[in-house]
């Protein structure tokens, strides 16, 4: 009976670790992926912003992000001269933490595969070490 519980204990960590946030919408600004929160204390700096409510709304330079376009997804224009925030690529984070370069990040529960996705620093105020599924990957969290 104990290995039962802990075996269901153990499966319902690992889903809970896996669930996307249904409240998390992201912003994409110059291909550099963020959340439409992180961009507020930057009001007088944005140019414009267009908000796209579904993935098949996307426009073709943006159709690559649209597996983090279920919620919708910002794209936001910098005035000139505007756009010097901190950015990395997701392999850095992997490197931090010694894990493979093409390991997988997840922000909120959404996956990124692709490594070489450029993020904001500002997104990254909160990560950690997880298991998903027997291996070790990063996991951002913007919401507490």
């Amino acid at each position: 009976m104990k290995k039962l519980l802990y075996s269901f204990l153990l499966l319902s960590s690992a889903t809970l670790f896996a669930q996307k946030n249904s409240a998390t919408k992201f912003a994409i600004s110059n291909d550099i992926v963020g959340t439409v929160d992180m961009f507020a204390p930057y009001k007088d700096a944005i140019q414009s912003m267009n908000v796209y409510k579904t993935p098949a709304n996307l426009p073709a330079n943006l159709k690559k992000y649209s597996s983090i376009a279920e919620n919708g997804l910002t794209e936001i224009k910098m005035k000139k001269g505007q756009d010097n925030m901190d950015r990395l690529p997701l392999s850095d984070l992997n490197i931090q933490y010694g894990l493979p370069t093409e390991t997988p990040v997840l922000i909120d529960g959404y996956e990124f595969s692709d490594t070489k996705t450029l993020v904001f620093g500002n997104i990254l105020t909160n990560m950690e070490l997880v298991d998903r599924g027997g291996k070790k990957v990063v996991s951002i969290t913007t919401k507490k």
